[in-house]
């Protein structure tokens, strides 16, 4: 499809690659990265997946669009609509993650802890925003 990329990983995805690297870099905290009281393993971000869900089908309806060479200006709406949507998970994964990671490493002692989710923060706003 026209202005389509393949990711590394061999999907298809209107999305510049940059993009999709940051998103899947917030979707899957290693193990241990985010860690809490209530929580021994990684964030759990399942409540994502319906919107992740919704988002792919949008997607498809956007290849669709294109293969049925529909206005141009309707599929410009569509496609802001998926970006919106995204961004709107992106802000969702965001908030979590400083509600419970980073104000976990800040209610701790370690100076380095602090120091780390500091400049976690920094490379990630400065990796979304390319």
């Amino acid at each position: 499809m026209n202005g389509e990329r393949v990711t590394k990983s061999g999907l298809r995805s209107p999305f510049p690659e940059s993009r999709i690297a940051a998103v899947a870099a917030i979707l899957t905290y290693p193990p241990g990265v985010c860690y809490s009281q209530s929580m021994k393993k990684g964030m759990d971000h399942q409540d994502k997946l319906v919107s992740l869900r919704r988002i792919e089908g949008q997607i498809r309806g956007i290849q669709k669009m294109i293969s049925e060479r529909r206005y141009c200006v309707d599929v410009l709406h569509a496609v802001g609509a998926a970006i919106g949507a995204l961004r709107n998970v992106e802000n969702r994964i965001l908030k979590d993650h400083l509600q419970a990671c980073v104000k976990t490493a800040f209610n701790g002692k370690s100076k380095s802890g602090k120091d780390q989710k500091i400049r976690e923060i920094a490379g990630l706003l400065e990796s979304l925003r390319k």
